[in-house]
């Protein structure tokens, strides 16, 4: 656990405070054996720095005010570590999925897509079409879609389309499915958004805005069981797409390699492409397939139909394409 800290440290230096604080508790004897008392799927630093932020921790703020707040619990922080879960929907993972998704498109004749989202949450990133695109390439920017706009860096030679792909369905699974027309629910996706990033807040109420104009079809369910007969349903409105980013990274080792095995499965019989967007050491079957990644770069992998294409910022800022 102490480990998983000091990784949040470095993937988290976008937030000075979240990576002070992950220092601190890495070295914290105390702290770590309050968090140790949790269960395992529950220490992750975000989630317990964000159930302090909801009981009123200061952030940014000093470290000093979240260990007196976890060392002082009255159960409350803990109630709602157990009760929530990290879902956050970061709509700007969009700028890096979308010429994933067109290069997809091109494999089915540029047909509207039926996307299926793995750990889906709200949904905010099942609608890619409604968001407009500003890829910052050595060429100059290259621009796609109306409405909203993201922006990345880009490097390397990725397939960034002129127009957005076109979208027949959207349906998502998620284990505690968030409706975006929750005021509380909503509020607490905004409180998982880090510390100094008053950006990504305003692009999560633009997320919601979209999605509660025109609410996505998520089912409450185990993705692994669930996903097979969501994908043949699914192949009544469009080609299928499942996808998922930094949501694998919350399953267990051997949940990890059932849902691997059910989606390459149904990739091999041809039932759907797969998109996925996590963490380098989250899959390492699909890392293994592009350049080693250093041990010192905290990067994304994206992965076509389980083979590596780019590296990716964990928020959507950057794009690395391999050929």
């Amino acid at each position: 656990m102490r480990g998983q800290y000091r990784r949040f440290a470095d993937e988290s230096t976008d937030s000075p405070c979240f990576s002070s604080w992950s220092r601190h508790v890495a070295d914290d004897p105390e702290v770590l054996a309050w968090v140790a008392a949790l269960p395992q799927l529950k220490q992750q630093p975000n989630l317990v720095f964000a159930a302090a932020r909801w009981h009123g921790v200061e952030a940014p703020g000093p470290y000093a005010g979240l260990r007196d707040a976890l060392l002082g619990d009255d159960g409350a922080i803990v109630a709602t570590i157990l009760e929530r879960s990290t879902q956050t929907n970061e709509a700007g993972r969009l700028a890096t999925l979308v010429p994933a998704l067109s290069q997809v498109s091109a494999l089915v004749g540029n047909r509207p897509l039926s996307l299926v989202e793995v750990g889906a949450s709200a949904g905010l990133c099942l609608y890619p079409d409604r968001w407009s695109y500003v890829w910052e390439t050595s060429d100059g920017p290259v621009r796609a879609g109306n409405g909203p706009a993201l922006a990345c860096r880009v490097s390397g030679p990725a397939p960034l389309p002129s127009d957005v792909p076109r979208v027949a369905a959207r349906r998502g699974i998620d284990l505690s499915p968030i409706d975006v027309r929750d005021p509380d629910a909503t509020s607490w996706l905004a409180n998982l958004v880090w510390p100094e990033q008053e950006d990504r807040r305003e692009r999560l109420t633009q997320a919601v805005g979209i999605a509660r104009s025109d609410p996505p079809r998520i089912e409450q369910g185990d993705l692994v069981d669930t996903l097979p007969r969501m994908v043949e349903q699914a192949a009544a409105d469009g080609p299928v797409v499942v996808f998922h980013s930094a949501v694998i990274a919350y399953l267990d080792l051997p949940h990890r390699a059932r849902f691997e095995a059910v989606i390459r499965e149904l990739v091999a019989a041809g039932a759907c492409h797969w998109i996925s967007n996590e963490a380098a050491t989250v899959l390492p079957s699909v890392t293994a397939t592009g350049p080693a990644v250093p041990d010192d770069h905290p990067t994304f992998v994206l992965g076509v139909d389980g083979r590596t294409v780019a590296w990716t910022h964990g928020h959507g800022r950057s794009l690395r394409w391999h050929p």
